[in-house]
């Protein structure tokens, strides 16, 4: 045969001699073309039809075909397994019998998810062979309200699937023909395309789910569409492979990309109304292997509160920062790793100060939010427009404020100072992992340290941690393991309470539901300032802030974890 066999049921058919090479290979090729279910393949072709491939399926498994319906998949059911195991394992408990577990799935012949469901369901597991639209339908019924999201989109894709049986090889450049307007509106439905629909129905419910980054991963024999939902990634059922390069054309050209260009990455943008909200994606690819892997980060406007008072400062430091950034000159840098809402910060700082007598001024690599009075400027290296370019620029445009996205080079960084020192405030980004790395990343650059003193007034270090979810919040008892990881005894918690999420509808059973920020502030004090001149290592300069006040990271994390705000592996991931 000129292509391997690996799909379970046409092995079992070659090795049952239900069908011929022929008819195997013809089957095998289509499969591998088209991405269809193989018992709709085999039926399509008339071989055989589906109560023959069932009750084949059935006598090799020792087993029953029985109908299924979403009324047998009971509450009791839904306690034992869960909407997020169901979708991930493509499956629906239809009974409870003598202690055993009778699971539907929708590929009964996969040996190693019914592997894997051992270890995640505390029932002996009873296959029971039924129609695979059928268990859709029960996943979808059955958990739509609280499976989540990715029923629904396995739901969508199933409909959409059929309507590209005939758009399999789709030619990138006729993919052309699927957009014809820069600002699109998802939920337009004079869009009748099939890869048109997949691609809207992908971006509208990473929306609706509150990813902040969609991937699309081409690979040798599969095509993975991932969300990262609070910082963590979580893969919705995979795509038939032949969707991958349609996909990456489509979404190209939203971006006004150029799609017959596949050997060199590219940036775009894409602008988007989706439920009357303006959303915009900033579009990353990279040319791999097996094709082009596209990476879209979702800006949603009406997501974000730039107001200073939602970002959860402690008291403290929402009193430094306010006062920071009324300052004539200066600089205040705000650090930490990417994805931790550093530019978040600056644009709430931004807000607060933004007046009719002040004139701001940014440049940023790229713009992610406009925002209404302020001057804004893209870094393009492209062109020569990097941010040290543009700084010199700044400097002659009369500014009272300067955002510099990234203090990335020794040049933008001297710069940011010599607009300090001469009368203006500039706050910025550095990439380190506490506040008082930041001054010696500064030292690293090649800056001298007396003017890091004479122009630093303070280092805000941040990061993201999740949520405990409100809806499933419980109390526990912590170990004396984990007490010892946070460096604490049982006498310094008293009687406070710790908190996990069990895993319920309302956060798709992770436990967790949107993030917080945890801080820690070095203010440049005289004393700080003496060992920054006399180039101080990082844990010298750490000791005198902790000294004169300054909480950590680690400290602030324990804030959250009494609050009931976060969890004890939360904090510990991060600080």
């Amino acid at each position: 045969m000129s292509e391997a066999i690996t799909n379970p049921l046409l092995g079992l058919l070659r090795d049952q001699q239900m069908l011929d090479d022929l008819q195997l290979e013809e089957i095998n090729e289509e499969l591998n073309r088209s991405g269809n279910p193989v018992m709709r393949i085999i039926q399509d072709y008339g071989y055989m039809d589906k109560d023959t491939l069932l009750q084949i399926v059935a006598d090799y498994l020792g087993t029953a075909v029985m109908p299924v319906e979403p009324g047998m998949v009971t509450d009791e059911l839904k306690e034992i397994v869960t909407a997020e195991t169901a979708q991930a394992y493509q499956c629906v408990p239809v009974g409870l019998q003598d202690d055993m577990l009778q699971l539907a799935f929708v590929d009964p012949l996969d040996p190693a998810k019914i592997d894997e469901l051992g270890y995640v369901i505390p029932y002996p597991i009873q296959i029971m062979v039924a129609d695979p639209d059928e268990v859709n339908k029960c996943l979808s019924e059955a958990y739509g309200a609280s499976g989540g999201s990715k029923i629904q989109i396995e739901s969508g894709i199933a409909d959409i699937l059929t309507q590209l049986d005939a758009e399999a090889d789709i030619d990138p450049a006729d993919a052309e023909s699927m957009v014809d307007a820069n600002a699109l509106d998802l939920t337009d439905e004079d869009e009748d395309m099939p890869i048109v629909k997949f691609v809207n129905l992908v971006l509208l419910q990473a929306v609706q789910d509150r990813a902040s980054d969609i991937h699309f991963e081409p690979f040798e024999d599969e095509f993975k569409i991932r969300y990262r939902v609070d910082g963590a990634l979580y893969e919705m059922a995979p795509p038939p492979l032949h969707l991958a390069m349609p996909v990456a054309s489509r979404l190209k050209i939203m971006a006004n990309l150029d799609i017959s260009e596949r050997r060199l990455p590219q940036d775009g943008r894409i602008s988007c109304n989706i439920g009357g909200r303006q959303v915009d994606l900033r579009l990353s690819t990279l040319p791999t292997q097996f094709g082009e892997s596209v990476v879209l980060r979702v800006l949603d406007r009406s997501a974000v509160n730039l107001e200073l008072e939602h970002l959860g400062f402690p008291d403290p430091v929402m009193d430094y920062v306010q006062q920071a950034i009324v300052q004539p000159n200066g600089i205040f840098v705000v650090t930490g790793p990417t994805g931790c809402g550093k530019t978040t910060t600056l644009y709430s700082c931004l807000r607060r100060i933004n007046k009719t007598e002040l004139k701001l001024l940014t440049v940023e690599d790229p713009v992610e939010f406009d925002i209404e009075g302020i001057m804004q400027v893209p870094v393009k290296d492209s062109v020569g427009m990097t941010f040290a370019k543009a700084l010199r620029a700044f400097l002659r445009q009369d500014p009272d404020v300067i955002m510099v996205g990234e203090m990335r080079d020794l040049d933008t960084s001297q710069i940011a100072i010599q607009a300090s020192l001469t009368g203006h405030l500039v706050i910025s980004t550095l990439h380190t992992n506490d506040a008082p790395g930041a001054v010696t990343r500064l030292v690293d650059m090649g800056v001298e340290p007396f003017l890091i003193s004479s122009t630093l007034m303070g280092v805000l270090a941040q990061r993201l941690v999740r949520k405990v979810c409100n809806s499933c919040k419980t109390s526990f008892e912590p170990t004396d393991q984990q007490l010892s990881n946070l460096n604490l005894s049982p006498h310094d918690i008293g009687d406070k309470q710790f908190f996990y999420g069990s895993g319920c509808g309302d956060c798709n059973d992770t436990g967790y539901k949107g993030r917080k920020g945890i801080y820690e502030l070095l203010a440049v004090t005289d004393s700080i300032r003496n060992l920054i001149n006399d180039r101080a290592p990082t844990v010298v300069v750490r000791q005198k802030a902790v000294e004169e006040g300054m909480v950590t990271l680690r400290e602030d994390g324990l804030r959250s974890i009494f609050n009931g705000d976060s969890s004890i592996e939360e904090v510990l991931k991060y600080t």
